[in-house]
């Protein structure tokens, strides 16, 4: 037999003829591909959603941090004014025109 086969294929040829057979997917492949895309969708949005929550709290720190701050510069702005009005008074007309007044006497009970 191996000897009839050798005599009709000739020499430096191929015994199996290829032939294109087009490859399509089965219903099971397209449901798991399509399960697959689903899932990496899923995944995408899971970290975009992930990531806005991040910056939201981030967000919401820098907004106490600047209520904060508000805060301590009005503070600080009262006890400017309190400071700055002690020499005020102490250097205005009125004050140098008074005179000073030493205690004269205490009362006892």
């Amino acid at each position: 037999m191996a000897m009839g086969r050798q005599k009709q294929i000739g020499r430096n040829q191929n015994a199996v003829s290829f032939r294109n057979k087009e490859r399509t997917l089965g219903p099971i492949s397209n449901t798991i591909i399509l399960i697959v895309l689903a899932c990496l969708l899923g995944l995408l949005y899971l970290t975009q959603v992930t990531k806005t929550n991040a910056y939201g709290y981030q967000i919401n720190d820098l907004q106490e941090q600047q209520t904060q701050l508000a805060s301590e510069h009005e503070d600080l702005e009262v006890a400017s004014a309190r400071l700055q009005s002690l020499d005020r008074v102490q250097n205005s007309e009125t004050a140098k025109n008074m005179t000073a007044v030493a205690p004269t006497g205490s009362v006892r009970n």
